[in-house]
């Protein structure tokens, strides 16, 4: 079964990317961290897509930026739900931007 794949973009001293994180530990969230000072091509995307703050979430269904607790409470629910049921694999997922570009000195 395929794990939903959570993307963290975030930069450094950044007081939101932290509490975001904080809270996806808390939920037993899993997800992996990316860095937006290490990619230009990323942030570019972002900005075209409306997405000005960090830290930037990306699901396989959603994206959103800024520290957003009530997405995170959601987030940590519709993966609980899914667990109970052995599911967590969207129908349609999204093209994340962490599988577009790669971090400045990073081969993709």
């Amino acid at each position: 079964m395929k794990e939903l794949v959570i993307t963290v973009w975030t930069k450094p001293n950044c007081v939101q990317c932290m509490q975001t994180m904080r809270v996806m530990d808390q939920e037993e969230i899993k997800y992996k961290v990316r860095h937006l000072d290490k990619s230009v091509k990323a942030v570019e995307t972002f900005k075209e897509l409306g997405l000005m703050s960090a830290p930037i979430v990306e699901t396989d269904t959603k994206r959103w930026s800024g520290f957003r607790l009530e997405k995170i409470r959601s987030l940590a629910k519709h993966l609980r739900v899914e667990r109970m049921h052995g599911i967590n694999v969207p129908l349609e997922p999204l093209k994340q931007v962490a599988d577009e570009v790669a971090d400045e000195g990073e081969q993709k």
